[in-house]
């Protein structure tokens, strides 16, 4: 995206207050003619001075203190005009700022786990604040100067030229010469700055992903090597950096130069005018006085593009995230699914990730509501892409997925995945209070109704010993709590979704035998009536399932009872009896 479309796009996200945008453009317009009003005045003033010889006094007086009186109720409501410009301006700015993140944070919500495991968290969180900012001072700056700036150089400007054509020429090539300059700094300077932000988003990444494994970067004496590496992109964004100052800072001096040099060539040119009877001593004094604004005026826009440059990377990275489309779209006619009993069908279902060989290949199975289902299988199998694929963080290349009957790309996103429920094999808790954790399976949960899911999932008594019950902070990632704590709270959460279709992933494979039994214990009450899935490497997990899906290789290989595909000798039964049979030494 170009400089002035970008920059477009940044005034175009105001659409949703349009209204008091385009109030604020009015009123910048209009400051802009008061402001241009007071060189004007000023030379009349000099030419009623000038030509007050021979005229009654009275009348000079009259015609003097007219003008005078004119110009300081031009100045006061200029003055007026600026405050209510800022002050509404500031307000504008900030809501949209936040506003802006809001946006952006719900988008990259919605966007696939695909997406996610590309991107860093770290590099996002920084990607949103930047943008957000940047647009911020776009705006504000766009409405307390910047509008009013562009109007006098672009509507005002050319109107002097009915005043003296040949006095304005001069001020009309200040304004060319500092237009061609900042659009060879630009060109010249645009893709080293992108360049630079790239660096940036990189240094939010390093220090993002030392600080969430600072546990890792102790063990392994990391410090030394992690800080390192963040000095080196420290210096790799410096030296990107400085030479697009340089070229900005002579843009500045340039701007400065052509200034001074059109002022002095003013003054001569008027002179020399003057003395031909071709411009009035009022005349020269208000170009004088347009020169003076547009200088000043041009040094605030060299300062307000050059920063603007510098943001506009950051600003573009944030467009580029909010313009990411999910991988996984919702149809136009997509429909709410509504509460299922539970049938769940795969259809020759073929699946690859982007870029790589299918993972899945035809793969087909019915689950009747309530049985549960066992995927074993090797590491790579295919197991957890088959439940991805359920949830649709993917869709199959080919062949459906079926729930009641329904083509679940055909109902939304939201009303799918409340109908299924998921306990990881790592628990996932947001750094809240433990009924904060429980509520995001229900939040109008009641106190009762989370003490009741607790109760069945084995999880009441320990949050009772915590310091403040129920309200205790559980820390990032719920680093106060136990693994099995932490498993047996997710399964709470679970049982207060109270959902239809269950996936169990891994669930206890990361505790220990005795904290397994207990959470096996809550994982029974959580199954009871629903449909699940359930993911293992364990084999001894599995034995109570109605039927067990054997993957190898992206298919089903085989698919019966514990029992049935124990006595059938094959794959299962050797994973059977390499688990089972105790360690050869």
């Amino acid at each position: 995206m170009s400089f002035l479309a970008l920059y477009r796009r940044v005034l175009a996200a105001l659409a949703p207050e349009r209204r008091v945008a385009i109030a604020l453009a009015v009123a910048n317009a209009l400051l802009a003619g008061l402001t241009f009003l007071e060189p004007v005045l000023f030379g009349r003033v000099v030419d009623m001075l000038a030509g007050s010889a021979g005229r009654p006094v009275a009348e000079v007086w009259s015609g003097t203190v007219t003008l005078l009186l004119i110009w300081a109720g031009v100045g006061l409501s200029g003055i007026v005009a600026a405050i209510l410009v800022a002050l509404h301006a500031d307000r504008l700015a900030h809501r949209n700022r936040l506003a802006a993140m809001h946006r952006y944070f719900e988008h990259v919500l919605r966007l696939p786990l695909s997406f996610h495991g590309d991107t860093h968290s770290g590099r996002l969180l920084k990607i949103m604040i930047a943008g957000a900012d940047n647009m911020f001072w776009v705006w504000l700056g766009f409405f307390r100067e910047h509008l009013s700036t562009f109007v006098i150089a672009l509507v005002l400007l050319p109107l002097t030229l009915l005043m003296n054509w040949r006095l304005a020429a001069l001020l009309m090539v200040l304004a060319a010469l500092f237009a061609v300059a900042a659009a060879l700094v630009i060109r010249r300077t645009q893709e080293a700055q992108r360049e630079v932000e790239s660096y940036h988003a990189a240094l939010a990444g390093t220090a993002g992903d030392a600080l969430a494994n600072v546990m890792v970067v102790q063990s392994f004496v990391r410090l030394t090597a992690e800080a390192q590496r963040f000095r080196d992109t420290i210096r790799q964004l410096l030296a990107a950096q400085f030479p697009v100052l340089n070229w900005w800072a002579l843009l500045t001096v340039l701007t400065r130069a052509a200034s001074t040099l059109t002022v002095i060539a003013i003054f001569v040119l008027g002179t020399w005018l003057h003395l031909r009877g071709q411009a009035s001593v009022g005349e020269i004094v208000t170009f004088m006085g347009f020169a003076t604004l547009l200088i000043a005026r041009l040094e605030q826009a060299v300062g307000f593009v050059a920063t603007l440059f510098m943001q506009m990377p950051a600003v573009a990275l944030y467009f580029e995230v909010m313009d990411t489309r999910s991988s996984v779209p919702e149809k136009p006619d997509a429909v709410a699914l509504g509460h299922v009993r539970g049938e769940v069908a795969f259809e020759h279902v073929t699946f690859g990730y982007p870029g790589g060989p299918p993972v899945l290949r035809d793969v087909s199975f019915t689950v009747a509501p309530g049985r549960t289902v066992a995927l074993v299988g090797q590491t790579g199998a295919g197991k957890s892409t088959t439940m991805a694929l359920l949830q649709r963080l993917w869709d199959p290349q080919e062949g459906r997925i079926t729930i009641d009957g329904i083509d679940i790309r055909d109902v939304t996103l939201a009303s799918l995945r409340a109908e299924i429920g998921v306990v990881f094999q790592e628990s996932m808790l947001f750094n809240r209070s433990i009924a904060d954790n429980l509520r995001v399976g229900k939040p109008d949960a009641t106190q009762e109704e989370l003490e009741a899911a607790c109760r069945l999932a084995e999880a009441h008594d320990f949050i009772l010993r915590q310091p403040r019950g129920y309200d205790t902070l559980v820390g990032e990632r719920g680093a106060t709590l136990s693994g099995g704590q932490r498993q047996r709270l997710a399964i709470a959460r679970a049982l207060l979704k109270d959902p239809p279709i269950l996936i169990l992933d891994e669930a206890t494979s990361a505790l220990d035998a005795a904290t397994e039994a207990r959470v096996q214990q809550a994982l029974r009450a959580l199954m009871r009536g629903r449909t699940t899935f359930v993911i293992a490497h364990r084999l001894s997990t599995v034995r109570d399932a109605d039927t067990i899906l054997v993957f190898s290789e992206g298919r089903i290989a085989e698919q019966g009872s514990f029992e049935e595909l124990t006595r059938k000798g094959g794959i299962f039964a050797e994973l059977v009896a390499t688990q089972l049979s105790p360690a050869v030494t």
